[in-house]
């Protein structure tokens, strides 16, 4: 494929910032492939100086977008789905080579990523606010006004989805957009995005795409010309994001990490409820915030529960995605890989077993079983964001509730049992965001409302029907034939 056919060309890949059009800066860094230490290109590493800029830029284009018809707007979107269909393949080869994605992965990413293009695309047709009950002669209205400007922080994990699917919104309803990516999957979880507005016709300065570290997100979360920072990443981050956007008075959404249980029950059919824990514990390396942090496994199967997760982990094929062949790619870099073989090493120190797995080769963690753990080991509390499926066991609903529960985060639980009953009523005692009767911890169908609670996020959502929620606020509007004379 010729350079000029290509979505992410040398424009992109010469350490560039989008502003609705390629500008090269001074700073920048490798892009770095973690399952072959290839450099691909590349990127632009912003400073606070050109955060501001951008933001300056985006609040002026803003005016005009929020003022354009629901036509103009939702035709956008239509055209985003058009390219980003187009370009299929070479986006599903960006999120794993940049992102250590597996073929299966990359591509369910892109396909949630293009529905929230298509979810976005509605949003200007819909219903935008409500008449209010009133006084005879006045009219009382309820109405969603854009924001302004949102800035988005967004992580490694998901990338191309997790920055997309608080971009798109955000754009539909009239805001302006300031991108910044994780420079560690900035191509994917930014310049991807951008070449996709960029092609489908978005009106310059609407999205500013700036890969940028600490100083930059700081600088984001402090400019004047942003209404709102949403932030998706891990718990220590967010709490300085949160401290320091809302010392600047910014609405501010935070989607954070987990410690999420998958409570399997004694009467839930084992061979099912192993594919599910597999799936939970070892999707993208365990690198997903919903990831099962905790199997609690009623005491009666443990055992048998045990055996048959670790076949599961010895047959999947670790290694590089591109060669087609395997389960579980890379780690996203070697501080994540110690962090996990970290823990694991601690848990065992006190009394853990390992009985699959537990080693690495390089970026590469071989799925791993960690069994005998308990409440005061390394492994219950801590979140490993690794290939790491961590066996609790427990002897009665209310201690699963209890184990659950016994967290600062928040986020998702599942529970597999063949009494739907009995699963709803445990469901309904846990504390968090998501909860599936009969699946795992890792879903997201685009449609819900996604978010968690504690130490998982400030309790706000986004998806579905509540981006109206984030990403536009209230104006209260009454309307009278003539002014009243008031008796002062």
């Amino acid at each position: 494929m010729t350079d000029s056919a290509k979505m992410i060309g040398d424009a992109q890949l010469a350490g560039a910032i989008f502003d609705g059009t390629w500008q090269t800066t001074a700073a920048s860094a490798d892009v770095v492939e973690p399952a072959t230490g290839a450099v691909l290109g590349k990127i632009a590493i912003a400073t606070p100086t050109e955060i501001a800029t951008a933001a300056k830029a985006a609040r002026a284009a803003q005016r005009d977008w929020a003022a354009a018809t629901p036509d103009a707007r939702a035709a956008v979107f239509t055209k985003t789905v058009q390219v980003a269909n187009e370009s299929w393949d070479e986006i599903v080869e960006w999120i794993m080579r940049e992102g250590g994605s597996v073929r299966a992965k990359a591509e369910f990413e892109l396909s949630i990523t293009i529905k929230s293009l298509q979810l976005a695309g509605a949003m200007p047709h819909q219903a935008q606010g409500l008449v209010l009950p009133s006084e005879r002669d006045r009219i009382s209205l309820a109405r969603r006004r854009p924001l302004g400007v949102v800035g988005i922080i967004s992580p490694f994990n998901f990338p191309l989805y997790l920055a997309m699917r608080a971009v798109a919104p955000a754009l539909a309803v009239g805001n302006a957009v300031v991108l910044k990516p994780d420079p560690r999957t900035a191509v994917c979880g930014g310049l991807v995005i951008a070449r996709i507005f960029e092609l489908a016709g978005l009106p310059i300065g609407l999205l500013q795409v700036l890969a940028g570290r600490g100083d930059a997100g700081e600088a984001l979360c402090k400019d004047p010309n942003i209404a709102m920072i949403q932030f998706t990443g891990s718990t220590g981050a967010g709490r300085m994001v949160g401290r320091t956007a809302s010392e600047n008075l910014k609405k501010v959404s935070l989607e954070l990490g987990g410690k999420n249980s998958l409570i399997v029950l004694e009467d839930a059919d084992l061979d099912l409820a192993a594919r599910n824990a597999a799936w939970a514990s070892y999707l993208h390396q365990g690198q997903i915030c919903m990831s099962a942090g905790r199997i609690l496994v009623h005491a009666d199967i443990i055992e048998a529960f045990s055996r048959k997760l670790a076949e599961h982990a010895n047959a999947l094929p670790v290694g590089d995605p591109m060669s087609g062949t395997v389960a579980i790619g890379p780690i996203i870099n070697q501080g994540q890989v110690d962090h996990a073989r970290d823990v694991v090493d601690r848990s065992v120190a006190a009394g853990a077993e390992v009985i699959a797995g537990g080693t690495a080769d390089g970026l590469f963690f071989k799925p791993t079983v960690l069994t005998a753990v308990t409440k005061d080991m390394p492994a219950f509390g801590e979140e490993i964001f690794g290939p790491v499926a961590v066996l609790v066991p427990f002897r009665s609903d209310e201690e699963a509730i209890a184990l659950a529960n016994d967290t600062e985060y928040g986020l998702s639980a599942g529970i597999i049992t063949n009494d739907v009953a009995r699963g709803i009523a445990i469901g309904d005692q846990i504390q968090a965001g998501l909860v599936h009767i009969n699946d795992q911890t890792v879903n997201d169908d685009v449609v819900n409302p996604f978010g968690g609670v504690g130490a998982s996020g400030n309790g706000t959502s986004i998806g579905g029907p509540a981006n109206w929620e984030e990403f536009t606020h209230w104006q209260w509007t009454t309307i009278k034939g003539k002014a009243p004379a008031y008796p002062f």
